[in-house]
Parts: C-alpha cells; sequence; structure tokens
C-alpha cells in the first residue's frame, strides 16, 4: 500500500516539476537573455551569459522612456479596473440578485461578447472616438478596455455572488433594505475575493494590451508600458538584449503583485467557478 501511496506521489511530484519547467522555462530564458549582447544571444540563445550585461537594463529603461511609459500604464489599469469593478459588479448583482426577464439571455450575451475578436470593430471605434474627441485622451482608451473586459468580470462576479446563500438577502429584505444596501452591505463584503481576482485579471489584461494602446494613443507621452518594445526596432536590425530587459522591467510589477496576491486570487477563480 505504502508503495503505491509513494509511486503516486512521485507521479504527482514529476508532473508538478515538468509543469513548473514549462511555465517558468521561457522566463528564465527571457532574464538570461536580457543580461546578454546581441551576438551572444545569437551564438547562445538558451544558456548562461559569459558576461552579465546589468547596462542593459539601463539602456532599455532610457530608451523605452519607462520612467513615464510605466506612471501611464500604471494610470490607465487602475481606471480600468475601478470602471470595471463598478459596472460588472453592479451588472453581477443584478443578474444574480434581481430576477430580471431575460437574465439568461444577457448572461448568455455577456460571455459570447468574451470570445468577440476586439479587432471586428477597431476601425468604427476608431472613427467614433476621433469624432467625439475621446481619441489620444486616457479617458478614451479607459473607455474602450472597460467595454472590452467588462463581459468577462461581469460573468465572473455573477457566478460569484451566485454562491452566497440566498437566506442572507432575504432576511436583508425582510428588514427594510433596499437594493443598493443589500449590494453594498451584504453582496460587496463577502463577495470581495471576486471582486479581487477580476481586479488582478483586468490590471493584466490592461497593462499587457497593445493593439488599442498604440492605436488610440499616438502620442509618445502617453504611451503605456506595452507599446515600449517598438523603440528597439530599427529599420533592418532590432537590440534583442535591450528587448529582453525591456521586457523584464515591463514584467516585473506584475509578477510582484500575483505573487503578494496568489492566494485570494486562486480562491476567487475557485469559488466563482462554483455556481454558474
Amino acid at each position: 500500500m505504502n508503495d503505491k501511496v509513494n509511486e503516486s506521489n512521485f507521479r504527482s511530484h514529476l508532473i508538478l516539476i515538468l509543469m513548473s519547467f514549462i511555465a517558468l522555462g521561457p522566463v528564465i530564458i527571457l532574464f538570461f537573455n536580457s543580461l546578454k549582447n546581441n551576438a551572444e544571444i545569437g551564438s547562445n540563445p538558451l544558456g548562461f551569459p559569459s558576461r552579465l550585461a546589468f547596462e542593459n537594463y539601463f539602456g532599455a529603461w532610457e530608451t523605452a522612456n519607462y520612467s513615464t511609459t510605466i506612471w501611464n500604464s500604471f494610470l490607465i489599469s487602475g481606471g480600468t479596473v475601478v470602471g470595471v469593478i463598478i459596472v460588472a459588479g453592479l451588472g453581477a448583482f443584478a443578474l444574480s440578485r434581481l430576477k430580471l426577464k431575460g437574465s439568461d439571455i444577457l448572461t448568455f450575451y455577456f460571455l459570447v461578447g468574451t470570445s468577440v475578436p476586439a479587432q471586428l470593430f477597431i476601425v468604427p471605434l476608431f472613427i467614433m472616438w476621433r469624432d467625439i474627441g475621446l481619441y489620444n485622451t486616457y479617458a478614451g482608451i479607459i473607455l474602450i478596455y472597460i467595454g472590452l473586459f467588462s463581459p468577462f468580470s461581469t460573468y465572473l462576479l455573477r457566478s460569484y455572488m451566485l454562491s452566497i446563500p440566498e437566506d442572507f438577502v432575504e432576511a436583508a429584505r425582510l428588514d427594510g433594505a433596499s437594493n443598493f444596501v443589500i449590494f453594498y452591505r451584504i453582496i460587496l463584503p463577502l463577495s470581495w475575493p471576486g471582486f479581487l481576482t477580476v481586479a488582478l485579471v483586468v490590471g493584466l489584461w490592461s497593462w499587457n494590451e497593445f493593439l488599442f494602446a498604440l492605436t488610440f494613443l499616438p502620442e509618445a507621452d502617453m504611451k503605456p508600458v506595452s507599446t515600449g518594445l517598438f523603440a528597439f526596432q530599427s529599420r533592418y536590425s532590432r537590440d534583442w538584449g535591450l528587448t529582453n530587459a525591456a521586457s523584464m522591467i515591463m514584467t516585473i510589477p506584475i509578477v510582484i503583485l500575483f505573487l503578494l496576491l496568489q492566494k485570494k486570487f486562486i480562491e476567487g477563480l475557485t469559488q466563482g467557478g462554483l455556481k454558474a
């Protein structure tokens, strides 16, 4: 019996090690290459660097203007997270607790909205934003991100709110609580792991989003960090050492945030999937 348990544990650990290698391998190679020059990357793309070229990080910071673009990304991501939490939170509460007619159809609509490629409406959206004065503004790109990320967030929060016992809501209604009081006093405190999960996911998406940021924010001083990798591209070549260093700089804040909040992030995802 013990032999079977040990064999099962060995297989489980082996699978976990392989999965960890698959997940961390590209990040480790990226870090190694961020400390090499172009010549060494070409001759030794997978190995440890022969000389630690930490100057790549200083060069990438200056060339990509990260002192400005990182702040821009924090501003855009923060505004997007706040907007999505408000819109998706209220929408999820309405769909899960107010017994609206056609709520199942709306829920299906939000689910479909997560699978529609954003590139389909980028041209008409560009024309609309230019005509109403939202082109090349932070408000314009934040509104776009709220529209892009709210369907998934609403669906996730609705699933999470459905897992909250109905007895709490019914008791509050008997005491004369309004829908807003129920949402603010009961649903919101019990759903905060789900809201934290949405905030992390949306923050990650808006931090890494490239296409809309490049299209709707043409001014250099307003660009987010995701567009900074263009700074290392010349007409016929690219400085891969600086590119890898810039990628590491772009990744570090998200990795630190996820490591600090990973327990609540996983809790929000698992509990939100208990009931659909």
